[in-house]
């Protein structure tokens, strides 16, 4: 497996690990932004990440049916794992803001369902998730990202998330921010804010 260390250089070396003032798709903002669409963007080196990731998942869940990722983060990273894995992966995607199952996918009663993201941070957008797999009457066994920059105060998922990378960045509400963030112009990277 690949160590944290080396993950982390990979990152950098991809241009994936941002450095600035962005309002992140939770919200919340914070000085560093992961790019996961640049790492992805070059998968000879991010094979390496997603490999490592695969061995985590693969000793966590023992029965994985199908791989669901949200649009748009989650697409190629679903897919890479779901390769790896040989599992079935599909995406949801917003539709009037709202995670919904299309291009003929669907979750199957009973199916046993691992949400997979880029990042979590908050856990907004896999908890959004969680409710196709309810409503689908199947079984969520858990989530798992390439990166979990997630802390005690902003995550809502209250199960185990499997990640390659757990990097802490601050976040913080508008009306928090921290002197030297305010004199940053502001950068809104994330997908939520596509309509």
């Amino acid at each position: 497996m690949l160590s944290p260390k080396k993950s982390l250089d990979i990152l950098r070396k991809t241009d994936a690990l941002l450095e600035g003032h962005f309002v992140l798709s939770s919200g919340l903002h914070s000085s560093k932004y992961i790019q996961c669409a640049k790492l992805l963007s070059q998968p000879y080196l991010a094979e390496k990440i997603c490999k490592s990731l695969a061995s985590k998942i693969k000793k966590r869940f023992k029965k994985i049916d199908l791989i669901l990722a949200p649009a748009m983060g989650g697409i190629v990273i679903g897919y890479e794992i779901g390769r790896i894995l040989k599992k079935e992966t599909i995406f949801c995607e917003r539709v009037k803001g709202k995670f919904t199952l299309r291009r003929g996918f669907n979750i199957r009663k009973g199916m046993n369902v691992l949400i997979i993201e880029d990042v979590i941070t908050t856990g907004k957008s896999s908890l959004e998730c969680v409710r196709l797999i309810k409503d689908s009457k199947a079984k969520l066994l858990g989530f798992a990202s390439l990166i979990d920059r997630s802390s005690k105060q902003t995550l809502k998922i209250k199960k185990k998330i499997v990640s390659q990378l757990k990097i802490s960045v601050p976040t913080y509400k508008k009306k928090k921010l921290p002197k030297n963030l305010i004199s940053i112009p502001v950068t809104k990277p994330g997908s939520r804010f596509i309509k």
